[in-house]
């Protein structure tokens, strides 16, 4: 059945047809329409769940965790501001291995204060443990919910799926919405296995020596380790099942390309846009979208990006002192490259800045006429 729905409603879809029994959030612009209508459902008896209405988002993910550790699926979502402040928590999340879902709304972090599309609070949380992807629209969000469910039940490992404010989140689209008797088959109910058991009393999250501390963080490792080839397994049997899948990285017209745009989120689609005009202008330009932050997809953008000589990452993100995070994590993927391909970060859309077809297309030539490599960041500042 397709409609026509927000990105917010999507996400909000997917996570009653995964069938999720425990709900917590705490009401956050622009992700406040994913726990009202959710709240609507269970309300009208449609949610065969809970909806736990906290005082914060530290204690929206606590209760996920607790809930989680008894055995059930759980969700949140936040933004902004309540990413930040649910910061301690998800180190708690990862630490005890529970397969949350979340859905984090892309906004700006204050201060200033603001509420447009900036990846930088999902993207501060990088170190935390948690699986992150990153969604172009409506239906991948839809989509990656259900198939971040089923990722992170596998791995027993938290997983955030990134859209962007109002970009994706109030931006109504067509949205393929899945029958409930194809989710049930796709995603098994829960097994947990560290779960709660009244008949095994046990005490979870215990001091530990710096022996143990040091094993269970190699242990989550080597569980993270095994995300990228789960994640693109469950993706091809989405597509299979569903008719519809992204992978972890997607590349665009790169056969013959001279140059790549890498992208992630909304301005993927632009960069689509941009790069066909290029090419009917007769310039060889390519994309790669990068969907799964982390584990980042080191290995798989090595092989895509194999004999590419200039490369351009354009982040919607900043770190300050440094740079765009997505061209960090990529420079460092592609050090021991032997092409040594010329690596170009560009910021824009920072502060949810509009990026249009036209900007993309210049940066693609401004690219295109240098032969020098940068270290520091290029900054769109057009308005």
């Amino acid at each position: 059945m397709r409609d026509f729905i927000t990105g917010n409603q999507a996400v909000a879809l997917a996570v009653k047809l995964c069938r999720t029994p425990l709900i917590a959030a705490y009401p956050i612009t622009p992700q406040t329409s994913i726990y009202e209508k959710l709240s609507d459902w269970e309300a009208s008896g449609e949610l065969k769940g809970i909806m736990m209405r906290t005082e914060s988002e530290h204690s929206a993910m606590a209760a996920c965790i607790s809930a989680s550790l008894t055995g059930v699926r759980t969700f949140t979502a936040t933004s902004s501001q309540g990413i930040a402040l649910m910061h301690e928590m998800l180190h708690f999340a990862a630490g005890c291995r529970v397969p949350i879902v979340m859905a984090n709304v892309n906004r700006v972090l204050a201060a200033p204060w603001g509420f447009w599309a900036d990846q930088l609070d999902s993207l501060s949380q990088r170190d935390t443990g948690w699986i992150q992807f990153y969604c172009e629209n409506g239906q991948e969000a839809l989509d990656s919910v259900i198939q971040a469910y089923k990722v992170a039940e596998q791995v027993f490992l938290p997983a955030m799926v990134c859209l962007e404010a109002f970009l994706v989140s109030h931006f109504m689209e067509p949205v393929d919405i899945p029958e409930q008797e194809k989710v049930d088959q796709f995603l098994p109910p829960l097994d947990l296995p560290h779960r709660f058991d009244i008949d095994k009393p046990g005490y979870l999250i215990p001091v530990v020596p710096a022996e143990l501390y040091r094993k269970y963080r190699h242990m989550a490792q080597t569980s993270m380790d095994t995300v990228k080839e789960i994640a693109d397994r469950v993706d091809h049997e989405y597509r299979e099942e569903f008719g519809r899948g992204y992978g972890i990285i997607e590349p665009v017209m790169l056969e013959d390309a001279e140059i790549v745009i890498v992208t992630a989120g909304t301005i993927t689609s632009t960069a689509r846009v941009a790069i066909r005009a290029l090419r009917e202008q007769g310039h060889r330009v390519g994309q790669l979208k990068i969907r799964l932050f982390r584990p980042f997809p080191a290995e798989e953008i090595q092989q895509t990006l194999r004999g590419k000589k200039k490369i351009a990452v354009i982040d919607r993100n900043f770190s300050l002192g440094s740079g765009g995070i997505f061209c960090q994590e990529l420079r460092a993927a592609l050090v021991h490259s032997p092409d040594h391909p010329l690596t170009f970060s560009y910021i824009a859309g920072v502060g949810g800045t509009d990026v249009p077809p036209e900007i993309i297309q210049k940066i693609a030539l401004d690219v295109e006429n240098r032969t020098e490599p940068r270290d520091t960041p290029i900054w769109i500042m057009e308005e």
